[in-house]
């Protein structure tokens, strides 16, 4: 008597995924689902554990291996804060300003099943993934090697495994059955082609960043007037350019107005905190974030709005270096200066009163008669 083999569904991991073209799909899948697809990085290069696996998991790092960056490289550097931000994100602390990318896999070799669609002309379908199929992560592995940490001790993070099955659903896009050339390209592309962003530009969409509060702060309460109509200033700020171009109808970027707050908060210190961040931790001693915007915001609006007309010409005192220059002596007019060199907003409003600023070919040129050391020349 021969015995035939079962003919009903496929044995595997089932995923809802809908296609975007004929050799991928996305979808969503919980952590617990990832974590049994893509095994740990970090254990798939630890020689140790390598020799007791079994050969299907040392397949499956070797052929990680030839699409691949090591966890030795800096992006290993970057899993366990990438982890401390998720663990935020569920915990609620960031509210709904987190994200994280779409984790890019390769299915290797045939899937098992695909099923019709589950409803007629919806897209969706159920992929089955066999259980000893070989998934890499080709994009996003930084991402993944940080949820395998989060799972592996999720009462570290403040986390426990019924809040990781009960929140987490993880954006996938999966590559299916294309060749591991196919697939190193794909890492090629995605690591390659993209434009790094600068970080003095990232550094001014970050809302949880404080200089990058205030300067929003003095864009949404300082009001001036622009051809014949009153405005908020946050309607001549870019927001999304490091340097303007003659056609932008704007008057100063973002990352230069975060110079100037930056400067006028630590004076000549605040360079240093131009491509980072700045945490209330960081403030001078003796203030707290309360003070230091209520004062800011008023130094910093009051020096915009009484030069408006240099800045709607784009002059030289739209430049960044010159923005953290004009920070540098406001600095002097905060009550946290050290009383030697401090002065009043007076003081600071003479040293600038003879200031030429020229139009955007030009630059600032100082008074004809020489200024102490310290003041106008010296700081701009």
């Amino acid at each position: 008597m021969r015995l035939t083999m079962p003919s009903g569904t496929p044995e595997g991991i089932p995923l809802t995924v809908m296609p975007f073209r004929e050799d991928a799909v996305i979808g969503t899948m919980s952590l617990a689902t990832l974590v049994r697809l893509v095994p740990s990085p970090r254990r798939e290069e630890d020689p140790r554990a390598l020799k007791t696996a079994s050969g299907h998991d040392r397949r499956h790092a070797e052929l990680r291996a030839t699409v691949q960056r090591t966890l030795r490289s800096q992006k290993g550097r970057n899993i366990p804060a990438y982890a401390e931000y998720i663990a935020a994100g569920i915990l609620g602390k960031h509210g709904s300003a987190w994200s994280t990318p779409p984790v890019t896999l390769w299915h290797a070799g045939e899937i098992a099943a695909m099923s019709d669609e589950l409803l007629p002309d919806s897209g969706l379908r159920t992929l089955t993934v066999a259980p000893d199929a070989i998934v890499v992560a080709i994009d996003g592995e930084t991402q993944t090697t940080a949820w395998h940490d989060i799972y592996q001790d999720p009462e570290a993070f403040g986390l426990t495994y019924a809040e990781l099955g009960r929140r987490v659903r993880i954006p996938f896009e999966l590559y299916l059955g294309i060749s591991s050339a196919d697939a190193r390209q794909i890492f090629y592309d995605r690591n390659v082609k993209g434009v790094d962003v600068a970080k003095n530009l990232a550094m001014s969409m970050d809302q949880r960043d404080l200089a990058t509060r205030l300067a929003y702060l003095v864009g949404e309460r300082l009001e001036v007037e622009s051809d014949g109509r009153r405005m908020p200033f946050d309607k001549l700020v870019n927001t999304g350019k490091r340097q303007l171009t003659r056609t932008d109808k704007e008057v100063v970027t973002l990352s230069a107005l975060r110079a100037l707050i930056v400067t006028t908060v630590f004076g000549g210190k605040g360079v240093q905190y131009s491509a980072t961040h700045v945490h209330e931790g960081d403030l001078p001693p003796n203030t707290d974030a309360d003070e230091v915007e209520t004062v800011v915001v008023r130094l910093v609006s009051r020096l915009i709005g009484d030069r408006f007309p240099d800045f709607a010409r784009r002059g030289a005192i739209t430049a960044p270096a010159v923005m953290a220059g004009l920070g540098v002596l406001l600095y002097r007019a905060t009550p946290w200066c050290d009383p030697r060199d401090a002065m009043s907003y007076e003081t600071v409003e003479h040293l600038l009163a003879d200031v030429r600023w020229e139009p955007p070919t030009g630059t600032a040129s100082a008074p004809a008669s020489a200024p102490p050391a310290g003041s106008t020349s010296a700081a701009v």
